[in-house]
């Protein structure tokens, strides 16, 4: 019968890999907890319209990419590819409009069916952070001192540049949009076949794309700085200049672009050249006309999101868990004193692997294999003399302790 094997795209993640995926899900919380920004969690599931409304029937995320299907009561359901539309119905169907300003932050899986590549995954993880109900430019400077911040706790700031550009208010989106159709029109036939649909639906998307001859296309595209009206301009050199004040570094990027109509004003990245083309491990913009969009009054937004299996391959190796100390029983009477003895030094915080079966030489083999700091044996003879046998599997020296020191002595081994 054949070994079952996981899904393509997927990943189990064993003990390393859990331990960079926790230290950082955890580093983000807490850093996210010094700015105000309080923990949510949604369904991993949404109806299907939660996401294609915002994204778009046909963009390539709804069309090619989302997990869906029609459940046993006849519902078109969506597993989440992403974390903002969720997050936004969450805030209209609880009612939490009326406490704006929201600060939220958020972790878990994403999925959508994509070509899996190093730092890509069909189920992969993000951290995510929100910021509802704040039309200022000062919201975009704190959501990006945020996503800075973390990747200096995380150590691999230094790795990153934050790339910042601009997509106007709407009135200015529009204009270069009208501009890009015109221009994009005249050369037709040198674009690729996904890019001549996206010329139809969203022509901004076209700067996405990966194909060589769209790129070079691109590269001689208006930019939108040229269409960009004075209040743009004015919101845009606040968000620059408390970025100055803060001492953040960016980069101005014009080709940095957000495809959905409902992003505008700042759009921006902290990319690294580590990872090879998935280079972007924080990205984000504001949103100011998606809660509008799903229902809700007109709303000011803006967030980002940070792929978790990216971070993981920039972060140093995490500290491993302590090392246990090996419970090894000896005879019947043995595994009994062991069993109410490894519950006595889990009482006073100290880990304990308790073997299960085998002779001496087998558990402690097993001592050995997982690290143990020492081993505790225990017998008929060291229960009539109210001893434990304690081995130090650093230095091999072995001695006698009374029962009644054992949790001191191997408390100062772990600690």
């Amino acid at each position: 019968m054949r070994i079952l094997q996981p899904v393509r795209g997927t990943q189990d993640l064993l003990p390393e890999a859990a331990r960079r995926h926790r230290r950082i899900t955890e580093t983000a919380r807490e850093v996210a907890a010094l700015y105000g920004f309080g923990e949510i969690a949604t369904p991993i599931f949404e109806f299907t319209e939660v996401f294609a409304r915002p994204i778009g029937e046909t963009s390539d995320i709804v069309s090619k990419e989302m997990y869906s299907f029609v459940d046993r009561g006849g519902d078109e359901i969506t597993l989440r590819p992403e974390y903002t539309a969720g997050l936004v119905r969450a805030v209209l169907s609880d009612g939490l409009l009326q406490n704006a300003p929201l600060k939220f932050f958020c972790h878990g899986p994403m999925f959508r069916y994509e070509r899996p590549q190093k730092g890509r995954f069909r189920q992969f993880h993000q951290i995510d952070v929100e910021l509802i109900g704040v039309a200022q430019p000062q919201a975009d400077i704190e959501v990006i001192a945020l996503g800075s911040r973390i990747l200096e706790a995380l150590g691999v700031r230094h790795n990153t540049v934050l790339e910042l550009n601009t997509l106007g208010d709407p009135e200015s989106r529009a204009a270069y949009r009208d501009a890009l159709v015109t221009y994009f029109s005249r050369r037709l036939s040198e674009l690729s076949e996904d890019s001549r649909r996206r010329l139809e639906r969203n022509p901004l998307r076209i700067f996405d794309s990966k194909e060589e001859s769209d790129r070079r296309v691109s590269l001689e595209a208006p930019a939108f700085g040229d269409y960009l009206n004075a209040g743009s301009r004015d919101f845009f050199a606040q968000v620059c200049d408390g970025l100055d004040l803060l001492g953040i570094p960016y980069r101005l990027n014009p080709r940095l672009v957000r495809g959905l109509d409902y992003y505008i004003h700042t759009a921006f990245e902290f990319v690294t050249s580590d990872l090879g083309a998935q280079g972007t491990v924080i990205g984000g913009g504001r949103y100011d006309g998606l809660v509008e969009m799903m229902g809700g009054p007109a709303t000011p937004g803006i967030g980002w999101a940070a792929g978790v299996e990216r971070l993981a391959m920039l972060i140093p190796e995490p500290a491993g868990p302590p090392r246990p100390i090996a419970l090894v029983p000896v005879g019947p009477a043995g595994e009994r004193a062991a069993l109410r003895l490894a519950e006595e030094l889990r009482d006073a915080a100290v880990p304990v692997d308790l073997g299960y079966s085998g002779n001496l030489a087998r558990r402690m083999r097993r001592a050995n294999r997982i690290g143990a700091r020492a081993a505790v044996l225990i017998g008929d003879d060291e229960i009539a003399r109210g001893v434990a046998g304690l081995r130090d599997l650093d230095s091999g020296a072995q001695s006698d302790v009374p029962l009644d020191e054992l949790r001191s002595r191997l408390a100062t081994l772990v600690g």
